[in-house]
């Protein structure tokens, strides 16, 4: 595996979106690993596709109960309301409450092709969201309520 430099705002990379995953072949399952161990070692709960510069739908997740990869997901549901305070690797010392559905459910595929459902509450569902938006090429302060800090 290899860490790969993660992009940050102002990078046009980031206002972009992302093209749909055809090929699950050798590259994507090295994408999705250095995605992880880039995550890991920047203390990152969730790191998007075009954060290592890639236009990939691609995201991976770990909220503290086990890594979850997304390979072209979708939110299929959402209900309630949160408003927490969020952070991103592209964004470093930059922090900004921001309203999110308190659940979600999203679908998407793994490395192999193979769908599957996740359902998240709370930090995993804002994590989902802010990680899907940055597929759709947008970063987490156009959605800041408030001031950023930092």
């Amino acid at each position: 595996m290899a860490l790969r430099k993660i992009v940050e705002m102002g990078d046009p990379v980031l206002n972009k979106k992302c093209r749909k995953i055809e090929n699950f072949d050798e590259k994507l399952s090295t994408l999705i690993d250095d995605m992880f161990d880039t995550m890991y070692e920047a203390n990152g709960v969730g790191l998007a596709a075009p954060q290592v510069g890639m236009l990939k739908r691609v995201v991976v997740i770990d909220c503290g109960d086990g890594p979850i990869e997304l390979v072209n997901p979708e939110i299929t549901m959402s209900e309630g309301e949160q408003m927490e305070t969020e952070g991103c690797l592209s964004v470093p010392g930059k922090y900004g409450v921001c309203k999110r559905p308190a659940k979600v459910q999203v679908k998407a595929q793994d490395r192999t092709g193979k769908w599957h459902i996740y359902t998240g509450e709370e930090l995993k569902a804002r994590c989902f969201c802010h990680e899907l938006d940055h597929l759709e090429g947008i970063l987490f302060v156009s959605k800041v309520i408030g001031k950023l800090e930092g």
